[in-house]
Order: C-alpha cells, then sequence, then structure tokens
C-alpha cells in the first residue's frame, strides 16, 4: 500500500510507523512551498492520503482532501506524532503486521 503525506519538513518516526502496517511513503510533500500549495492534481495513484495537520494550511488541507475524495482515496488527518498517525490509522481499521 502506498502514501501520499502532506504537511512536515520532516517526518521523525512516522515512516517506521507506517511500515509495521504494510504501507510505503510514495511521496511527501512539505506544503510549505508556493507550487505545492497550488490546485494541482494529486501526484500519482495513491493508497491513502496521510494529512499532518499541524504544519499545513486550511486551503492547502482542503485541497488535498478534495482531490482524495473525488478519487475514494481514504483520508487520514492527524498531527506530525508517530503516536498519533498509529492512533489514527488503528481507528480507520488498520492492522498491524504479525
Amino acid at each position: 500500500m502506498e502514501a501520499l503525506l502532506v504537511g512536515a519538513d520532516s517526518l521523525g518516526n512516522i515512516p517506521q510507523v507506517l511500515q509495521q502496517y504494510n504501507i510505503r511513503i510514495g511521496r511527501h510533500i512539505c506544503g510549505r512551498n508556493v507550487a505545492h500549495q497550488r490546485k494541482t492534481p494529486l501526484p500519482g495513484r495513491p493508497d491513502v492520503l496521510i494529512l499532518l495537520t499541524d504544519f499545513l494550511g486550511h486551503n492547502v488541507m482542503r485541497h488535498y482532501r478534495d482531490s482524495a475524495a473525488a478519487l475514494g482515496i481514504p483520508v487520514l488527518a492527524c498531527r506530525r506524532s508517530a503516536t498519533a498517525v498509529e492512533q489514527r490509522l488503528r481507528h480507520h481499521g488498520w492492522s498491524r503486521n504479525a
């Protein structure tokens, strides 16, 4: 499974948490760059969109969330914290590898 992460300059331990759920980061967009804030289509066809909300403006978040919804891609929104990402994954029904 492939994820598109939007927000934050660095990801800390988030890649390791996602790996435990068989989720690979296909692309990470920091959202700070003006080019990232333009209304462009989602890059590639990710299986899940993860928005790291404490580093994103409302308009950028809305654009990516609406684009994912139009394509039927699930969206997880949480703070940039490995614990928060893991809680959202569990809340949405993902389970860890055994």
